[in-house]
């Protein structure tokens, strides 16, 4: 049985994810939620594991000698600002999370990956990162650099077995969707907007997503490497 790693696996769209790979894999949770995680992983007959993925040495500890056949790395977060209003002391915490933070799971893992000669990695990245989204400046420079580093990525690590490829969602029904749309009226009228401009008529829902995923991490997906998928209900239909 292999080994999977969901990183932001208490969330929304990890959890999601987690319940997909536990059919036939044994599930890391990682989050630094606590609660979330062990929630998770009760749920899936997984591992928690808790910690923050900006900080390396915290993450390289909880890991500890786990073997990971497949790493996903979800967990983003995100605050809702035009660029010009924001302090450069604010985009630490996007950074970190949304950049940092995934390069250093892949130093942690990619290497035992290279040593067994097989691997698959599949990072969560955004359509933001793709067309740009407004209010999301610094957060769509941290995905569009993630998109950038797996195709390089990909290209280092395709003779050894190993493919690297992105999932980009479009709006989906997550907390952090949530809170940009706000509340009372005002957020109903900027939702059904979303809703009316996505041709599919509705805006994603978590388990939209593992789909895609579980596929890229399967063994028919073997000879893809370096690609970037949206699923977006046809709002951006990027090259």
């Amino acid at each position: 049985m292999k080994t999977v790693l969901v990183t932001g696996g208490g969330g929304a769209i990890g959890a999601a994810i987690c319940r997909r790979f536990s059919k036939d894999a044994k599930v890391l949770v990682a989050d630094r939620n606590r609660e979330a995680a062990e929630r998770v992983a009760r749920e899936v007959n997984g591992k928690a594991l808790v910690f923050d993925i900006s900080k390396y040495e915290d993450a390289k500890k909880a890991m500890g000698a786990e073997a990971v056949d497949i790493l996903v790395n979800n967990a983003g977060w995100d605050r809702f600002q035009n660029f010009t209003d924001t302090k450069p002391e604010e985009w630490d915490a996007l950074i970190d999370i949304n950049l940092r933070g995934p390069l250093n799971m892949h130093h942690l893992v990619v290497p035992q990956m290279l040593q067994r000669g097989s691997g698959r990695v599949i990072n969560i990245s955004s359509d933001a990162a793709r067309v740009g989204s407004s209010g999301e400046a610094v957060y769509s420079a941290c995905k569009g650099g993630i998109i950038a580093f797996s195709k390089t990525l990909a290209r280092e690590v395709a003779r050894k077995g190993i493919t690297v490829n992105v999932v980009c969602p479009g709006p989906t029904d997550t907390p952090i969707l949530r809170g940009f749309l706000g509340e009372g009226d005002a957020g109903q009228k900027i939702y059904d907007a979303l809703v009316r401009a996505i041709p599919m008529k509705r805006v994603g829902q978590p388990d939209d997503i593992p789909g895609i995923v579980a596929f890229l991490a399967s063994d028919e997906a073997a000879f893809i490497t370096g690609q970037v998928i949206s699923v977006s209900g046809g709002l951006t239909m990027a090259g």
